[in-house]
């Protein structure tokens, strides 16, 4: 149980900064946007970070 927490803790640390280094600032806060709304079951949210993080990969 210790071992899958803390992997989840390595991967997600891990795809935050290989977001950072891709995408700055924008990356990091579409995805926290991403997390919240899977989490809450926020649609909104989903929507908003599904709509910046295609316009950042369009502008990369």
């Amino acid at each position: 149980m210790v071992f899958f927490q803390l992997l989840s803790v390595v991967m997600s640390l891990g795809i935050e900064q290989l977001i950072q280094w891709r995408y700055g600032a924008m990356g990091i806060v579409c995805l926290l946007l991403i997390t919240w709304g899977i989490r809450a079951r926020n649609s909104t949210c989903l929507t908003v970070a599904a709509v910046l993080f295609v316009l950042l990969m369009a502008q990369a």
